[in-house]
């Protein structure tokens, strides 16, 4: 994956994710409002599948779009862009955020002390 997805197309992405298979109008019924138009959504999924992060199966002339880009990929891409970008690479950096700016609960923090050691 080369870029991020602009927050609409997240959006896409995460509906398609959830239901696995969907036409442009479950798309759009799944989408928070404000709803943009039909067509706005169907650009997208186009767009999308151009860029082979869905595909779809045709019924006549209706298409019925399915993800290829699968969320955990996606995930993994979306952390280590913003590990690399915005905390340096640095372990010590991203736990110092969450510390300071999350406010973990201590029990939790325990926990994940406890996965690290292993």
């Amino acid at each position: 994956m080369d870029t991020m997805l602009n927050p609409r197309e997240e959006e896409i992405m995460r509906i398609l994710w959830k239901l696995q298979k969907a036409f442009v109008k479950d798309i759009l019924a799944a989408m928070d409002p404000p709803l943009p138009p039909y067509n706005t959504v169907s650009s997208i999924v186009r767009k999308l599948e151009a860029e082979g992060l869905i595909g779809h199966t045709a019924y006549g002339n209706t298409h019925q779009y399915y993800p290829i880009l699968q969320k955990k990929q996606y995930r993994k891409w979306s952390f280590e862009r913003l590990f690399n970008h915005y905390f340096d690479r640095s372990p010590e950096a991203l736990m110092s955020f969450f510390l300071n700016e999350e406010s973990l609960d201590p029990e939790k923090l325990e926990e994940i002390i406890r996965k690290l050691k292993k």
